[in-house]
């Protein structure tokens, strides 16, 4: 399922033995555009400082609660490298971090994450069976993973002269959209997949340049994000963009959505490795 990350903020974190803090902000891969972290403000138990908690850790999310369960202590967070949030993530920090917890680097595998697919999946231990209850049927996770496994090939080739940069989700929120024939809207929101972190679609509004309404662009029509003039440019025009199917938080995004809007830019979507009809560009 979809969710929107602002949906996530102040998110309680519980861990296995009592309660950690909230979420702040996460910080997302640029290339394969999933969520690496969550940012969490630990409470005065462990000096209110800022830590990062990998999805690795995450277990069964209560959403009517508000509530992501981990599996780790409150004593290994207070004991965890520290780091300054404000500043860049170094992968000499991710592994210094993920050592710590004694995770395998996500990175240099075939998968989103490692060799798989779900980050629960990298905890030491894990058995097959102990994805039960996280939401998926064992015919949608094997669909899911070969989605993601031609996706993540698509990702990998537009990218492979790219140096990764992890990204903070509340900073690039609000960077303009720069489409191929000018400013278009800014970004408002992301939506990422609950299963496996990864990040569809930015939401896009485009409110100071029209009757205001949402649309979504998915990661493969970006081109690159840019901290220097904060934008986010794309491979579309501003007339495609504008044009989109609307969208409506309060309403569910499914698969017969996500191909209508795939259509209407002329692309294929992110779960599919062939180009649909091209219109709207």
């Amino acid at each position: 399922m979809l969710r929107n990350l602002q949906d996530l903020d102040d998110f309680k974190i519980s861990a296995t033995d009592g309660e950690i803090g909230h979420v702040k902000d996460f910080y997302f891969e640029d290339n394969t555009w999933a969520v690496r972290y969550l940012v969490v403000e630990a409470g005065s138990w462990a000096n209110s400082r800022k830590v990062l908690i990998s999805p690795i850790s995450v277990r069964h999310p209560d959403w009517l609660a508000r509530t992501l369960s981990v599996s780790i202590s409150q004593q290994q967070v207070k004991n965890s490298p520290s780091f300054d949030t404000d500043k860049p993530v170094s992968r000499q920090n991710e592994e210094q971090y993920l050592g710590y917890y004694g995770y395998p680097t996500y990175w240099g595998g075939a998968g989103l994450w490692g060799e798989g697919f779900y980050p629960y999946a990298m905890v030491p231990g894990y058995l097959p069976g102990d994805a039960a209850g996280y939401g998926l049927g064992r015919a949608d996770r094997d669909t899911r993973e070969q989605e993601m496994a031609a996706y993540l090939r698509d990702q990998r080739a537009r990218h492979r002269h790219d140096d990764p940069h992890l990204r903070s989700v509340n900073a690039v929120t609000g960077y303009h959209i720069h489409a191929t024939d000018g400013d278009i809207g800014h970004v408002s929101g992301f939506l990422v997949d609950d299963e496996t972190w990864a990040i569809r679609y930015l939401v896009i509004d485009t409110s100071n340049w029209w009757m205001g309404h949402k649309v979504l662009i998915a990661p493969p029509w970006i081109k690159g994000v840019h901290w220097t003039d904060q934008t986010v440019a794309v491979d579309l025009n501003r007339e495609s963009i504008k044009n989109a199917p609307h969208y409506d938080p309060d309403s569910d995004w499914g698969r017969d959505q996500e191909q209508a809007l795939a259509r209407h830019y002329g692309r294929s979507g992110w779960w599919a490795g062939s180009t649909v009809s091209e219109t709207g560009l």
